[in-house]
């Protein structure tokens, strides 16, 4: 009988998965096959997938400064004669090792001008953005170099379709502090070049000044979405004056659920939002953006959703994919997937609403735990990085199917930044606080 029992529950969840609706308990399967250990003891992978480190802490780059320790969100561009333009942030505050050395020395190298803060002493503000230049066939970098200097933090961010990067600042510190010259908390966007030079580092204050995450731009409206990393956190969009400039200013707006003022997506005391349900939203006007950080409490007091701990962000096919790590009942994390309205950010979508919905949320850590930074695959998976001790690469079908992709077993540290090359060949995946990045190749 009770062979039975577990038969029949089986063979539910096969009917449910082949009708589109995502599983929790028995999602799990092996597209790839079973990850196979690692002879050198720090990435698994299926059999017939290989990985490359192309990038290690501490190097020397092209422009002589040194390569910066823990590197986190990332994007790929293509670049000339097939080669790969690879964008990566680097999530630092002074006593991480950046790309100036430990006295700061290195900076005297790089003009004031090129520095969004200087700090002082030897408190140069270390985070930023470096620009690799990857030769795909030889998996080699021909080039890598310093592409934003003296920001803190960068977490996360997304490219654009107008070919920059937006790298997001994930600490919000007030000039003066701790020995700060400026406020932080911004998003700055990064031009896509192979040459070796710097951005200026100009703050997009009109987007908001509070703990940011990830972004995605829809290229459709150049409307930029945004992720905010707390347990409180809010779903941003920015409607840019002008599109595809950013720095021109615009209205920033908070994510609320159409008919429920305030709803709390987090799940933790129960299914207040509901899995596979889309819901229609609406998005609520905020003033004062770069003030204290108080964005969150604002918008909430407005009507805004609350989200648990927004973090990595895709917009791919007219579909925005984010994640939040610490939602659901047993905290192990939620992904949702926004639908634009087919009049986003005009006075029409009113009639015709965008929809969110909460399109996994597993309840066992086997399946998932803590998903942080996401993209989408070229064939239209999701390949998720997760923010744990000891984490998985894991990819979840359209029809929410997990497969595990691979995993650290070298380092106690998250991954980040996975994103593919232009050709669709590469998968780019850092391991965070090792200070490594690798390119991983195989039969997708």
């Amino acid at each position: 009988m009770l062979r039975w029992l577990f038969l029949c529950l089986f063979l539910n969840t096969l009917v449910s998965c082949e009708n589109g609706t995502p599983t929790s308990e028995f999602a799990l399967f092996e597209k790839y096959g079973p990850l196979v250990p690692d002879p050198a003891g720090i990435f698994d992978l299926p059999a017939g997938f290989t990985y490359t480190i192309i990038s290690r802490t501490g190097e020397i780059m092209s422009d002589g400064l040194l390569t910066p320790d823990r590197p986190d969100g990332m994007a790929t561009f293509p670049g000339a004669e097939g080669r790969v333009i690879l964008l990566r942030n680097h999530e630092l505050m002074p006593r991480h090792a950046g790309p100036f050395g430990a006295d700061g020395a290195l900076a005297a190298n790089v003009p004031e001008n090129k520095i969004y803060d200087q700090g002082s002493g030897t408190q140069v503000c270390p985070g930023g953005t470096t620009t690799l230049i990857v030769n795909e066939t030889t998996l080699e970098v021909e080039r890598s170099f310093l592409s934003l200097a003296g920001t803190l933090n960068n977490c996360s961010g997304g490219p654009t379709p107008w070919g920059s990067w937006i790298t997001s600042e994930e600490m919000v510190l007030n000039g003066g502090q701790s020995g700060y010259q400026k406020d932080h908390g911004y998003n700055f966007e990064v031009p896509v070049s192979g040459e070796i030079g710097l951005a200026d580092p100009v703050p997009l204050k009109a987007m908001g000044r509070f703990r940011h995450e990830a972004v995605g731009v829809d290229p459709k409206t150049s409307i930029v979405y945004q992720t905010e990393d707390m347990e409180d956190g809010l779903i941003y969009r920015y409607i840019p004056n002008v599109p595809g400039q950013l720095s021109q200013g615009g209205r920033l707006q908070a994510l609320a659920i159409k008919g429920m003022k305030s709803l709390d997506t987090r799940n933790w005391e129960g299914q207040a939002f509901p899995l596979n349900k889309p819901m229609e939203v609406e998005w609520i006007s905020l003033d004062n953006v770069d003030g204290p950080d108080d964005l969150r409490f604002r918008g909430f007091q407005q009507g805004a959703a609350v989200f648990a701990r927004g973090e990595g962000m895709w917009f791919q096919n007219q579909e925005c994919y984010f994640a939040c790590t610490s939602g659901g009942q047993k905290k192990l994390g939620q992904i949702f997937r926004y639908i634009p309205s087919p009049f986003e950010g005009t006075s029409r979508e009113q009639k015709q609403p965008g929809t969110l919905e909460l399109f996994l949320q597993p309840e066992n850590s086997t399946l998932a735990r803590w998903a942080d930074n996401l993209t989408v695959a070229p064939w239209g998976d999701l390949v998720v990085c997760e923010d744990n001790p000891n984490p998985f690469l894991f990819g979840v079908t359209p029809d929410g199917r997990i497969y595990k992709l691979g995993r650290n077993v070298g380092y106690e540290s998250e991954l980040a930044g996975c994103v593919f090359s232009p050709s669709g060949q590469t998968l780019f995946v850092n391991i965070q606080v090792a200070g490594l990045t690798l390119a991983v190749q195989g039969p997708w």
